[in-house]
């Protein structure tokens, strides 16, 4: 049996209210097994050849890449952005039993 890869999703909201939508159906869902959402920070990026600046509300997701797939798309159909940024981490580590505790949370077993 291969082990369960834990993996750190982070994407970025334009407002609290939106972030705390969408955290709530990915834990729901079972996609995460949490989701932190943190204070909002001033993004600031080129946007079809233009220089943008957006206030965001940032998530940090913990899923395993079994999940991934689902999650992402769970974003993408939930996300106001044309194009959301969606970005997976690999967790090479940390204190075993957490990573157990997301492994199980994002199993999808009641």
């Amino acid at each position: 049996m291969r082990p369960v890869t834990t993996l750190l999703v982070l994407t970025n909201l334009p407002d609290r209210s939106a972030a705390d939508a969408l955290a709530e159906e990915l834990v729901a869902a079972r996609l995460a097994a949490c989701v932190n959402i943190l204070a909002p920070c001033r993004s600031v990026y080129r946007w079809q050849g233009a220089i943008e600046s957006a206030e965001e509300v940032p998530l940090l997701i913990k899923t395993s890449e079994e999940r991934f797939p689902a999650l992402a798309a769970a974003i993408r159909r939930r996300h106001p952005y044309e194009l959301p940024e969606v970005i997976a981490l690999p967790i090479v580590d940390g204190l075993p039993e957490y990573l157990a505790w997301v492994a199980g949370e994002t199993s999808g077993a009641d």
